[in-house]
């Protein structure tokens, strides 16, 4: 009788050591180092372009960075680089430049969306336009790799893209 009591128990602590453990290690985005991955890498964040308000002579249209929870934050700066429009999977032809502060620091993350602008001239010969690639920049350098974000808007020759700038 004592033999099948120390075995229960046993067997009792393992299984319900294996499920803890099992739903730690499933629920955890945590890499081996303890360390969460960044919320800057193109693969952890979802950005959408909005149509926002005009200004004179300019569309605008705000594109919305947002990461979800179990991502570190993480420093950005300026306005992206590398920007391509494209329609359909078919790139347009319009190159943009870039236009205020470049080295105002803002902290990216869960929790703590940024957006950035894209003015586009209002000289009524825009091209329709559902995707931005773009390389966002941190402090000292580029995030490596491409970020997309869609949405409906339009491009013209003389398009700027402005600095990431913190809120949604």
């Amino acid at each position: 009788m004592r033999t099948n009591w120390k075995f229960a128990v046993t067997v009792a602590a393992t299984v319900l050591t294996g499920v803890a453990g099992a739903g730690v290690a499933q629920a955890s985005s945590v890499s081996a180092d303890g360390v969460a991955p960044s919320a800057c890498r193109p693969a952890n964040h979802i950005a959408k372009i909005t149509a926002g308000p005009a200004s004179a002579g300019h569309r605008h249209y705000r594109v919305t960075l947002t990461a979800p929870r179990g991502y570190e934050p993480c420093k950005l700066a300026g306005s992206p680089t590398d920007v391509r429009f494209s329609n359909g999977g078919s790139e347009i032809g319009v190159t943009a430049g870039r236009y205020g502060s470049q080295a105002t620091v803002v902290t990216f993350g869960p929790g703590h969306p940024v957006h950035f602008d894209i003015q586009v001239p209002n000289s009524g010969r825009g091209t329709a336009a559902t995707e931005a690639s773009f390389t966002l920049q941190a402090p000292d350098g580029e995030i490596p790799g491409t970020s997309v974000a869609e949405g409906e808007f339009q491009v013209a020759t003389g398009t700027l893209i402005g600095p990431v700038q913190r809120g949604a």
